[in-house]
């Protein structure tokens, strides 16, 4: 057998091996896991703020009040629905803080005493 071969045979055999987890990918597991559900909560409850906020931009901006049925002026009540999604987005980064801060309290010793081992032994 030449070396292309071999390493062709080499290249294939290691798509069907199984593959060994380190202590490396325990780390960046645990990470995503830490920073996951921050995320998924900042995504989606910045996406309802903005919403909230377009929502009261169209009432004041547009005709849409009068498709609705609304027989009075829109723009106190569009005022007062994009300042409450501007407030649900001022708050959203807060929370997202507090969420992430909590989960990295909660998985700190395993992060940090993963980090020592692969630290000293190198592996």
């Amino acid at each position: 057998m030449n070396q292309d071969q071999e390493l062709l045979i080499q290249k294939i055999r290691t798509r069907y091996a199984g593959k060994e987890i380190t202590t490396l990918d325990e780390l960046r597991a645990l990470d995503r896991k830490v920073k996951r559900p921050a995320n998924v909560f900042a995504c989606i409850f910045g996406s309802i703020a903005a919403i909230v906020m377009g929502a009261g931009m169209s009432l004041v901006m547009t005709d849409i009040a009068a498709k609705i049925g609304m027989t009075f002026d829109p723009m106190i009540p569009g005022i007062a629905v994009g300042v409450v999604g501007m407030v649900l987005a001022l708050v959203n980064y807060p929370i997202y803080k507090g969420i992430l801060g909590s989960r990295r309290k909660k998985y700190a010793d395993r992060i940090l005493g993963l980090s020592d081992k692969i630290m000293n032994n190198g592996k």
